[in-house]
């Protein structure tokens, strides 16, 4: 990796507060659609404009309009990861510090916040925007990393880191493209706008969510027998796309029926229920074959991820792989917590029906 110079190491510092202050202007000055959504109980007005953003970003990135030279994330990374850390915890104390204290905690109030919803003048929120910022981020990593790998070698370049690379900017797509599926989730709904937040979209979701590409851009193309190269890359991407209809196809049926309750799925996956006269739980489809299957399916898009890097023995292109195998694990029971609490009986009636975890048949 080039060493910094001073000058250079501030301004990768910098990089993460001047990349946001930029999707921030992109965010507020480019359309945007208006949808309804809610804050807990009440309706909101979003707008929605992340992957129109997103294209502006790597618009900029590409011809180089900010200064910095395509590989710069890559070459800045570990510096911008400490100014993404920096931007976080200044960012956490201005929207705690604005909200009234409750009875929890001071240290409970500053990690996971006082209030669900932030929102500021000319329909920007919080919560949405560091969504945006934390996706955009997220590609323009992969896209720099790539861009560096290609200047060290060339011709001679991994087209794996490629394959991985590209693997990211479809999951950042993906996401903008559904983008208004975010509205009806847990995260935007209930959860708090606190450090743990913050810092999941500012730093360690944007930043580190891509760090095979840390310790294998700077390599050279592993040494893996070209006859080889179709069931190596076709296979890493079919592993991938399975992970992405797995995911996508689970988050789009609970969406489906948030918004259309009596509507079938794809048009022939009917919705079926457990309900106790209040509350409603989905168990058709998907989420009639495991509890939290959507979770499955992100792990098998880190797996094809890993797998297109080809270097099958470096750890850190396994790292994401392993952070979010044990994060859904962790996850998934504190989620199973939550629901218990929240639909009782019911609970405990769709366990009986759904008994597996994530992975239909073993987990």
């Amino acid at each position: 990796m080039p060493e910094l110079t001073t000058m250079q190491a501030v301004a990768a510092f910098l990089t993460p507060t001047a990349i946001f202050a930029i999707l921030l202007a992109l965010h507020v000055v480019l359309p945007a659609r208006r949808v309804e959504g809610y804050t807990r109980v009440t309706p909101h007005l979003y707008r929605l404009n992340g992957l129109a953003v997103f294209v502006a970003a790597l618009v900029i990135w590409r011809f180089e309009l900010t200064g910095a030279p395509l590989g710069w994330l890559w070459i800045a990374k570990w510096h911008a990861f400490a100014g993404a850390v920096a931007l976080s915890v200044v960012m956490a104390a201005w929207i705690v510090l604005r909200a009234p204290a409750d009875d929890r905690s001071a240290l409970i109030q500053w990690i996971e916040g006082r209030t669900r919803n932030v929102h500021f003048g000319r329909g920007v929120d919080a919560k949405m925007f560091m969504y945006i910022f934390g996706g955009g981020v997220l590609g323009l990593c992969a896209v720099s990393s790539a861009a560096y790998h290609y200047d060290l070698y060339g011709e001679a370049s991994n087209v794996g880191l490629f394959l991985h690379a590209a693997m990211w900017v479809w999951f950042v797509v993906d996401y903008f493209v559904f983008e208004r599926v975010q509205l009806f989730t847990f995260d935007i709904i209930e959860e708090r706008v606190g450090l743990k937040l913050i810092f999941g979209c500012l730093a360690l979701y944007p930043l580190l969510y891509p760090i095979g590409l840390w310790g294998t851009a700077g390599l050279p193309s592993p040494d893996i027998d070209p006859a080889l190269h179709p069931l190596w890359l076709g296979g890493s991407a079919a592993v991938f796309l399975l992970g992405w209809v797995i995911t996508r196809g689970a988050n789009m049926q609970k969406y489906t029926f948030k918004r259309f309750p009596e509507r079938a799925f794809l048009g022939f996956i009917k919705p079926v229920t457990m309900t106790d006269g209040k509350r409603t739980i989905l168990c058709s489809g998907y989420w009639g074959r495991a509890r939290h299957v959507n979770y499955t399916g992100e792990l098998l898009e880190a797996l094809g991820m890993a797998l297109a890097l080809g270097h099958f023995t470096n750890a850190w292109a396994w790292a994401y792989f392993v952070y979010l195998t044990i994060f859904f694990i962790v996850r998934d029971r504190i989620d199973d917590g939550r629901c218990a609490l929240k639909y009782g009986e019911l609970w405990t009636q769709y366990r009986a029906k759904t008994p597996y975890r994530m992975v239909p048949g073993i987990y």
